[in-house]
């Protein structure tokens, strides 16, 4: 499924009253990758409030706002229109969900203009603005469902940002081999029955133990290397202690070879 195509998506607020709404959700466009945005007759349009909100960072989308006086002529060019809504209804086929909206645009929005419509703060799309659209799209919300007409332009384009980004591959290690494993195991297992960790008659009932326990790690050929390295390195300082206790041992018994002699 290809993703949502960013430059085809349009917002459009309808009789927004406040222009520093205006200006943050040309924010939040911006901030999630949509440029396109219209507003339909709205309540007092300054410019000076509006760029207040939307910052410096996104004063080439106020720059390109288009202002319309009627939704249905601001909606002329476009091959599909959403309209949000908090309103739930036998009258009013929903998407239940940004998420979904998101799949199905995925297809439309290649080759077509898509507007996503959003209405006045204090009531929302009226039943006759609904008519002019070809779906809904619901912000689920706990009891309390209005949100502010900025907070619900980023849903939603954060929304259809997330279907553009493509997930990285998870990252699969290559894991150490079977010969590399049982090299390992086999050092390990000399080296604590060395030391006297396992009982010599029956190191399988704990080396089946540590086996378990490596396989849960996922030991990559790195970690084995290591592992082994440790291993050496411990018996070769087992062997020096013991070389070293034997000289000791011998040179005390020459000194009191010579002291029985005297």
């Amino acid at each position: 499924m290809p993703a949502v195509n960013l430059d085809n998506i349009h917002i459009v607020l309808q009789r927004p009253r406040y222009p520093e709404n205006i200006g943050s959700a040309a924010r939040a466009m911006c901030n999630m990758g949509i440029r396109h945005l219209s507003v339909v007759s709205p309540e007092n349009y300054d410019l000076e409030r509006v760029n207040k909100l939307a910052t410096h960072v996104s004063r080439d989308i106020v720059a390109g706002i288009q202002v319309h006086e009627d939704l249905s002529e601001a909606l002329q060019a476009f091959g599909y229109v959403v309209g949000t809504t908090a309103r739930l209804g036998k009258q009013r086929q929903v998407i239940h969900s940004p998420e979904k909206l998101a799949q199905q645009l995925a297809d439309l929005s290649q080759n077509n203009q898509v507007a996503i419509v959003f209405g006045p703060e204090d009531r929302g799309l009226s039943n006759e603005d609904v008519r002019l659209c070809h779906a809904l799209v619901n912000i689920p919300t706990a009891e309390f469902s209005s949100l502010n007409l900025a907070q619900a332009v980023m849903v939603i384009c954060y929304a259809l940002r997330a279907s553009t980004v493509e997930e990285k591959a998870a990252f699969t290690p290559k894991l150490a081999n079977r010969r590399q494993l049982d090299g390992m195991y086999d050092q390990l297992r000399d080296i604590l029955i060395r030391t006297s960790y396992i009982n010599p008659e029956n190191p399988d009932y704990f080396m089946n133990n540590l086996r378990h326990f490596f396989t849960r790690m996922q030991l990559r050929a790195r970690e084995v290397s290591i592992i082994r390295g440790i291993c050496r390195q411990i018996n070769w300082h087992a062997g020096k202690c013991y070389e070293d206790g034997f000289k000791e041992g011998s040179h005390r018994t020459k000194e009191n070879d010579k002291v029985k002699i005297g």
